[in-house]
């Protein structure tokens, strides 16, 4: 049986807890991807989400999340111009509720694909609809193309449930989003996708890498190393241990062979998420692909812009891959 971090600890956990804070350079990048046969491929992607679970303290919810009832609560509901949109509450762990935005679209047929939609540090679950702000207003856009999309909050700093880990906390409730969009009648449970830029990009990255009911993943304005997030950022998504066991592209590579674009724009300075080394990141993701046959389903989006979704990159993915 897996452990929970309620319970027996096996010494391996240990070990990664133990660890101070190390960089790229100490050499503790263990389980870093290399290429391998398909079936090694699957079992590495395995293994590393196994011991993500853990680390991020939420192993115990994700064994259990068959048991938990999302019991929504439907606040409110208005039309807007193309769908209609619902504020909705519903039961993110047994202890903890969360309000999330619902759209239904006003065209197409279904059964419809579904994305979650992410927003970034600052940001609230309004803001991947709003089209005058660096999210281009990017849900909004999927709910008038004939979408169910959902959003959540997260971007809280706090943990708000004791033993949890803030990434932890972040990533369960985007889950319960997919929990949300697959048991909706009339959406395709096997067309679903999300996005986010910055924090949001991040989250998008984890949610495609740890839920692979994720068909589609649009990560936008992160895919960086860890080093450069060492410098100059918000150091939120430090989790302990986290280092001695990956790199973010190795945490993109737990997509593979699902579609990922990454967005990266040419205005993004040296110290923040810079073109040059979302090259050099992209180039440690694609050796999974092609062990899984599929080189052809990730690719970086760079764009002539700054810290912004590049909207019709994102809207052609989605139509192509959903």
């Amino acid at each position: 049986m897996k452990p929970s971090h309620f319970g027996f600890v096996p010494f391996f956990v240990l070990m990664v807890f133990s660890c101070p804070s190390v960089t790229q350079s100490d050499g503790l990048r263990a389980l870093a991807y290399s290429p391998r046969s398909p079936e090694e491929a699957l079992q590495w992607q395995n293994e590393v989400r196994e011991r993500l679970f853990v680390i991020l303290l939420v192993d115990d919810l994700w064994e259990q999340k068959s048991t938990i009832p999302l019991n929504p609560t439907t606040l409110s509901e208005e039309k807007v111009s193309g769908f209609t949109r619902q504020e909705i509450e519903i039961q993110s762990t047994p202890r903890r509720r969360i309000p999330v935005v619902v759209t239904l679209p006003d065209t197409g047929t279904p059964p419809y694909p579904g994305v979650v939609c992410i927003h970034g540090h600052g940001g609230t679950r309004y803001s991947p609809y709003d089209t005058a702000s660096i999210y281009k207003g990017f849900a909004a856009e999927l709910a008038r193309r004939g979408m169910v999309t959902i959003a959540a909050d997260v971007g809280q700093h706090e943990v708000r449930e004791m033993g949890r880990t803030l990434m932890g906390e972040r990533l369960w409730d985007l889950v319960r989003c997919v929990d949300y969009l697959t048991g909706m009648e009339g959406v395709d449970a096997k067309r679903i996708g999300c996005a986010g830029l910055s924090l949001g990009g991040e989250m998008a990255m984890w949610l495609g890498a740890m839920d692979t009911r994720v068909a589609a993943t649009v990560s936008s304005g992160f895919l960086t190393t860890m080093d450069q997030m060492e410098q100059n950022h918000c150091l939120c998504w430090k989790v302990a241990g986290l280092r001695a066991l990956v790199d973010y592209a190795d945490i993109y590579s737990l997509i593979a062979p699902r579609f990922l674009q990454c967005q990266n724009g040419l205005k993004e300075g040296p110290k923040d998420f810079y073109v040059p080394l979302a090259r050099e990141a992209l180039k440690e993701i694609q050796p999974i692909y092609a062990s899984l046959g599929h080189p052809e389903r990730v690719s970086l989006d760079i764009h002539e812009g700054g810290h912004e979704i590049d909207l019709p990159a994102l809207l052609h993915f989605f139509e192509e891959n959903l």
